[in-house]
């Protein structure tokens, strides 16, 4: 059986009939319901708090965020972002509570730095690891997508990320993107050799590793994490004349963190034109 990621894009993937069919099972509604309050405890929120939910589609998660009371007050605030329409407007339907927004997050998270106290997503980021076109990777949308979560939760937020990798090679590029991107981060699998496993990436702002939740991180490469944020060079340091390669390289690595949309490094890149006559 072939998973819907690797059929069509999820904005088409997710059309009216098929979106409706996903909000009004039972199974599928009891599963979001699991993962949901699995997520939550993994945040360990103690307080109302301004969550975001990536990849929100009909709200299902949405409606228990709006529901689950922390010990310190009431229910939490939810800002959700989807790309498939249909979901939103089934949402829209169903009166859910949080503001909704249509966006594709391989594209980034297109919110203010530090709006958000933790964040959420749940089945949604497998979808990253599949190129829709010749002109993305699976590792540029990975890229976009946690540079701009990192970007938009304050420092000590954290975000769950439920998802299904589809080997162990997809379950690597995800957690380094996490961490190139600056996160703290550990993955977690509930069920881990049955074929009803679940993996939770868990992911904190300003912190290191994510006590207790460290399974199966062996594999990922964090060296590329150490060159982003700790390669030694103080704030303002010069990287190199502007215009260099190293400048340049320097400039697009901030864009990128920022989640913009920067054009891919070629032997090209620096590289003066020779002045014609």
């Amino acid at each position: 059986m072939s998973r819907p990621e690797d059929t069509l894009p999820p904005d088409l993937f997710y059309n009216d009939a098929e979106s409706r069919k996903y909000t009004t099972s039972s199974r599928i509604q009891s599963i979001q319901v699991e993962m949901t309050h699995r997520a939550l405890s993994l945040l360990g929120l103690t307080s109302p708090s301004l969550i975001l939910d990536i990849g929100c589609g009909s709200g299902l998660s949405g409606e228990i965020l709006s529901s689950v009371a922390p010990p310190l007050g009431g229910p939490h605030i939810w800002i959700g972002m989807d790309i498939s329409a249909s979901m939103l407007d089934i949402a829209l339907q169903r009166d859910v509570e949080g503001d909704l927004l249509l966006a594709d997050i391989g594209q980034g998270v297109p919110f203010r730095a530090g709006t958000f106290d933790a964040a959420i997503s749940i089945s949604a980021i497998q979808w990253l690891c599949n190129a829709e076109s010749s002109d993305t990777s699976p590792q540029g949308r990975l890229a976009r997508f946690f540079n701009g979560l990192y970007a938009s939760l304050r420092r000590g937020g954290r975000a769950v990320c439920q998802f299904y990798p589809k080997n162990e090679m997809q379950k690597s590029m995800v957690s380094a993107a996490a961490i190139k991107a600056g996160f703290g981060a550990g993955l977690l699998e509930d069920g881990a050799g049955t074929k009803n496993v679940k993996v939770y990436l868990v992911l904190s702002v300003g912190g290191g590793a994510i006590e207790g939740v460290v399974e199966g991180m062996e594999g990922v490469d964090v060296e590329e994490r150490m060159g982003r944020k700790g390669d030694g060079r103080k704030r303002g340091e010069e990287v190199g004349k502007k215009g260099r390669k190293q400048w340049i390289l320097s400039k697009k690595e901030q864009m990128e963190r920022k989640g913009k949309i920067v054009k891919r490094d070629s032997k090209f890149t620096g590289r003066k034109r020779r002045v014609q006559f």
